[in-house]
């Protein structure tokens, strides 16, 4: 080659150097499907220069897709919106170990995979409340004040749920699991099933709604969804609110069950410093006051204030007892719980 060539193959090659970090892309499988995230993801890019290429699924279909694909998988970053979800992936070997400073002075023990020598395998970066609502003209608030009491006799009829199956009642009764026994999470699930106004079905929302028509009087759901209604100018959906009052359970003993939303490095990531970068931007102020405004989720990061008015007022302020187990052991429990399920006969 001669010398004139080489030098404007070398001229190229530096011309093409900065176009190559401009683009690069994150892959993310994320089974967050809040629209409010767009613009979680736009500030990354804005501060990163990284573009994200987003898949969306299920906790389950992501779980199921990282199996399928196995080492060819190009996922870099995981999002789930279940502990028993994000327990099961690290177990399954599915997560790559990260160690990260940021992360880890940032976010509470409480809400992490169980760190090894090779680092911590996800990390929980907000939470949301498993309160109960209930009709504030036919249900006395300290008969509904505990999730043990949703299973007692008096509120037999009375009560609306999803399916005990689902995600986020899997991590609430493997919490009630972890507190109280095997033995006696098994009589409270008998108790609970025998209190049921209905067969369970529809979402959280579907659950509230419920409650103010009359169907049932007792309803459990995530406090995000409540606060959706809160904040809604729909008409149908504050007249909803006028009929129902919400109570953060055991407050006089381990505390209201918050489940959690949070990330992972993706075992066969080919762009690993980039999806640790992403992970502790999920930490930042930044970030963080956006869960609790765009999806009224609470921050799990040390020090980051909440400015929500629903979030506020549902919970009296924005102070309540959470309880404290890791989330890792509401996990563990899973298994379990589903057996106590079947024995139920719960759907």
């Amino acid at each position: 080659m001669s010398r004139k060539a080489l030098f404007a193959a070398a001229a190229l090659a530096c011309i093409a150097l900065p176009s190559f970090a401009q683009e690069q892309v994150l892959n993310l499988y994320s089974a967050r499907h809040y629209p409010t995230d767009e613009a979680l993801y736009g500030g990354f890019t804005k501060a990163t220069g990284i573009k994200i290429n987003r898949v969306d699924a299920d906790d389950a279909g992501i779980m199921a897709r990282l199996k399928a694909e196995g080492a060819a998988s190009p996922a870099d970053v995981i999002l789930l919106v279940d502990a028993a979800r994000l327990y099961k992936g690290e177990v399954e070997g599915l997560f790559k170990p990260v160690k990260s400073k940021v992360l880890e002075d940032a976010i509470p023990a409480q809400y992490r995979g169980k760190a090894s020598a090779e680092g911590t395998p996800w990390f929980g970066f907000s939470t949301r409340a498993r309160v109960v609502v209930y009709d504030k003209n036919k249900v006395q608030r300290e008969d509904v004040d505990t999730y043990e009491e949703l299973a007692d006799a008096r509120n037999k009829g009375k009560v609306c749920i999803r399916s005990g199956s689902h995600p986020y009642n899997l991590s609430l009764f493997g919490a009630i699991t972890e507190h109280l026994g095997e033995a006696k999470a098994q009589e409270w699930i008998n108790g609970l099933k025998a209190n049921l106004a209905r067969d369970p079905k529809g979402g959280d929302t579907d659950q509230i709604r419920a409650v103010a028509a009359g169907e049932c009087q007792i309803a459990v759901g995530n406090s995000y969804y409540v606060a959706r209604l809160m904040r809604s100018s729909k008409p149908e959906d504050r007249a909803v609110m006028e009929k129902v009052a919400v109570v953060f359970p055991n407050q006089q003993s381990w505390g209201t069950h918050l489940n959690i939303a949070g990330g992972a490095v993706a075992k066969n990531s080919k762009n690993t410093a980039a999806a640790v970068k992403f992970l502790e931007y999920l930490a930042s102020p930044e970030a963080q006051n956006h869960f609790a405004n765009g999806n009224n989720e609470w921050p799990t990061a040390k020090g980051v204030k909440v400015s929500n008015p629903a979030l506020e007022a549902m919970s009296g302020g924005g102070d309540f007892k959470a309880e404290t187990i890791p989330l890792a052991a509401v996990g563990a429990n899973q298994v379990k719980v589903q057996q106590m399920l079947d024995r139920a006969g719960f759907k």
